[in-house]
């Protein structure tokens, strides 16, 4: 079991953030000619291809905003993130409100899914602008987002299901997950809305419907009263989500002091690490079947970036929360685990995708799903927290 003090890891999420992970996406991301953010970066951040996903262009805009609020005013994050935005309020949008999932690299639109992720991280850069800068045109546009969100995912029909309603009804928990996200958010941007029923709402349905005790998981899918979805659909469970679902959960706990909330919402943690944890080869697996059948999805057994750094920040949250030592052992199990495996040592930034035993699937940095979010939002939020904790519990 690690034994190094959680007091001693400030400055290794610090120095990782500001030194490495941040200067990789500012030196080879913009796009000083026409706005908005390259993604598709190989190992040493040179572009394989010019095409822009939109959600990726409101995280980058986010992190950006973010760091200029939180860290230190500098003037070329900002610079940066109103960039971002101006290309995306140029090409992001279709004629009918919904937003492209890509576009060109000149903005000319590209793709549409029927995801309404991009509205996700629309309101999140958005609101990152308003939150730094106070801009009031910034808020308006988070909230008209957050509206057109809530309007797609609340409405039935609005947007054509993967899978016949009528023959089998189903609900994700994805939906729920980023609703309860930005309801949050917006709490601190717009004074005159009351979100806390949509956070109440969001909380409460998760915990009832897709948190299940009696299997010890959290399902990905369920039927629309919560009831089990007959065949692999309604057995399968993303460690990554569930336990980001927590510390989102955590957080609010946190803000409003819960200790209630807070023992509601533990299970999920305990649950993703005993479902998700592989014993063999260490790391988060990325889909487990809870019946213990053959996963479908090909990459079941894939070690991805995005979950162990959901896991790092859920496992910290939980320590605060608690002052539970487990806690802390887990949280310093995976971060010696994601720290050995994914951050690249000679180029900087972090690998994204990494076979079950831990060795590389491909060396990209960026593409259609990674950017400068995940990673970069971990290492500031556990900096953050790490910094925070009180030195006996640091130590």
């Amino acid at each position: 079991m690690p034994t190094q003090p959680i007091g001693d890891l400030v400055s290794v999420y610090r120095d990782a953030l500001l030194d490495d992970v941040v200067p990789f996406w500012e030196r080879h991301s913009p796009d000083p000619d026409r706005g908005g953010f390259f993604t598709m970066l190989d190992r040493s951040g040179q572009r394989y291809g010019d095409d822009k996903p939109i959600w990726l262009q409101g995280r980058a805009i986010w992190l950006f905003a973010t760091l200029y609020r939180l860290v230190e005013p500098r003037p070329q994050w900002l610079e940066l993130a109103q960039r971002g935005r101006e290309f995306l309020d140029r090409h992001a949008f279709a004629p009918d409100g919904k937003m492209y999932f890509s576009v060109t690299h000149d903005g000319k639109p590209l793709q549409m899914r029927r995801y309404v992720f991009c509205e996700v991280f629309a309101v999140m850069a958005y609101g990152a602008l308003a939150l730094a800068t106070d801009d009031e045109t910034a808020r308006e546009q988070a909230r008209r987002c957050y509206r057109r969100f809530v309007e797609y995912i609340t409405t039935p029909g609005k947007i054509a299901p993967k899978i016949d309603t009528t023959t089998r009804p189903m609900k994700g928990l994805s939906p729920l997950m980023c609703w309860l996200s930005l309801a949050e958010m917006m709490r601190g941007i717009d004074p005159t809305t009351d979100y806390d029923t949509a956070i109440n709402r969001c909380v409460d349905e998760i915990l009832t419907h897709f948190v299940d005790h009696d299997r010890r998981c959290v399902l990905e899918t369920v039927a629309p009263d919560g009831g089990i979805v007959d065949g692999p659909d309604g057995r399968v469970m993303n460690p990554g989500h569930a336990i980001e679902c927590a510390w989102f959960m955590l957080d609010i706990a946190q803000r409003r002091g819960d200790g209630t909330l807070v023992q509601r919402v533990l299970p999920i943690v305990d649950y993703a690490l005993e479902r998700g944890w592989d014993t063999e080869h260490g790391g988060l697996l990325y889909f487990v079947d809870i019946d213990g059948r053959p996963p479908v999805q090909l990459e079941h057994d894939m070690k991805l970036w995005w979950p162990h750094n959901e896991a790092l920040i859920a496992l910290l949250y939980a320590y605060r929360a608690t002052g539970e030592q487990r806690y802390a052992d887990d949280f310093l199990k995976v971060h010696e685990w994601t720290f050995n495996h994914f951050p690249d040592r000679e180029h900087g930034e972090w690998f994204g995708y990494l076979h079950r035993d831990g060795s590389l699937s491909t060396p990209l940095k960026g593409g259609t799903w990674k950017g400068p979010f995940h990673v970069p939002r971990c290492l500031l939020l556990c900096w953050r927290a790490l910094e925070a904790l009180p030195a006996s519990s640091a130590r």
